[in-house]
């Protein structure tokens, strides 16, 4: 079983100014598209506001209308008018060396009712896989461990689907505080060790994030989760704390990786059967944390670990590429990110303590996934390469 490809929503990248190289000094160029990046809009107007004056450029056939002559330093915006939809990008300065890219995306309205009416047409039987950017991660705090399943469950059907199994997800009897963390879906509940999601599932994604506690007694522990629906593939990180070693028959290549001053133990396994138990055992661990809890932080970069480590592990050239591809777009959007949140920290509209820890959670996992790139270049990179690692570079070093 092969785990399927997401791409990156546009919408997600709409109005993020992005600096390239591959532009004039001071050149902007706004990408017109309606839904995604295969639907161009061309002959349409783009305007550009600054200083009280707006500039009109008309789309191209590829959808791009560009802007030259804007003094360095000077805030812009671009806004174009789509079907009556205003879409506006982030107030930026043009900067005085590279150029600046960035997309307007327009609702396609013509899929968002083939979306609708998908969502809303009967369920059927059918089944979901546990697969995508699923990812299982172990933290060591205090006296227990903390295990956090996010569970990417996917329904390729075009209809709702319900299982014809319930989808409960229910943790060992010694697990305590069993919660769904942010950004689960709706349709999960948790209710003591059990997590249910009711069904129908829709088309696409469901997301299912779920955190618990198990006690340590010991210097050796044995974890043994089951799923509802196959998994298929098992991609672990554990925050590697002294003498700690993962053994399980289920894991094919695992390997100790540095990350943002901490050790953690990457492994990948292939796919695990619905009601099969997905066994680790863990020993050498210690009897008291000497790792801060820095949540948010972790998980993370325990993400961006796993990504970048399964592109440089995996043996199948099919499989290598489209890990690349994964990295090449979690790169772009996580610096998408970190731009918009410079730019909301410089307007004042974020305190100082939340920004510091979400830079430098999102630098931590650039790094990673350029040193990932780095070490697997294997496929041509977008022109722009050198302008995102250069004002990366920049940031670590302020």
């Amino acid at each position: 079983m092969t785990a399927q490809i997401q791409m990156p929503d546009a919408r997600e990248m709409s109005g993020i100014p992005r600096p390239v190289t591959d532009l004039p000094d001071g050149v902007l160029s706004v990408r017109l598209i309606r839904g995604d990046l295969s639907n161009n809009i061309a002959g349409h107007p783009v305007e550009l506001h600054f200083g009280g004056q707006v500039r009109t450029v008309n789309t191209d056939a590829s959808g791009r209308a560009e802007f030259r002559d804007i003094p360095p330093g000077t805030t812009v915006q671009a806004v174009s008018v789509v079907d009556g939809e205003r879409l506006e990008s982030q107030a930026f300065p043009v900067q005085a060396q590279g150029g600046i890219r960035l997309l307007l995306v327009a609702t396609d309205r013509e899929k968002e009712k083939q979306k609708q009416a998908e969502a809303a047409a009967p369920a059927v039987s059918g089944q979901v896989v546990i697969g995508g950017e699923s990812r299982i991660i172990i933290e060591h705090n205090e006296e227990s461990v903390e295990v956090y399943y996010l569970l990417d469950v996917a329904n390729t059907a075009r209809a709702p689907v319900n299982p014809s199994t319930p989808f409960v997800v229910e943790m060992p009897p010694e697990a305590v505080g069993t919660s769904l963390l942010e950004g689960s879906s709706p349709l999960a509940t948790a209710a003591g060790r059990r997590v249910t999601v009711s069904g129908p599932f829709p088309p696409g994604r469901t997301l299912v994030q779920i955190g618990t506690q198990l006690p340590v007694t010991g210097g050796t522990m044995e974890i043994a989760q089951t799923f509802p629906a196959v998994l298929d593939h098992v991609a672990l990180i554990i925050t590697k704390v002294g003498d700690m070693r993962l053994e399980s028959a289920q894991i094919d290549r695992q390997q100790d990786m540095p990350a943002n001053g901490r050790l953690y133990i990457a492994a990948a396994g292939g796919a695990v059967a619905a009601g099969q138990p997905l066994t680790l055992t863990l020993t050498g661990l210690p009897h008291h944390s000497v790792i801060p809890r820095r949540l948010a932080v972790s998980l993370a970069v325990a993400i961006a670990i796993a990504g970048a480590w399964l592109a440089m592990r995996s043996t199948d050239p099919g499989e290598q590429l489209a890990e690349r591809k994964r990295l090449i777009a979690r790169r772009e959007k996580l610096f998408q990110d970190l731009v918009r949140l410079e730019n909301e920290h410089r307007r004042g509209r974020i305190e100082d303590g939340r920004y510091q820890g979400r830079r430098e959670e999102l630098l931590a996992s650039l790094e990673l996934i350029y040193g990932a790139l780095d070490s697997d270049d294997t496929t041509p990179e977008p022109a722009h390469r050198a302008a995102v690692t250069a004002p990366l570079d920049q940031l670590r070093a302020s």
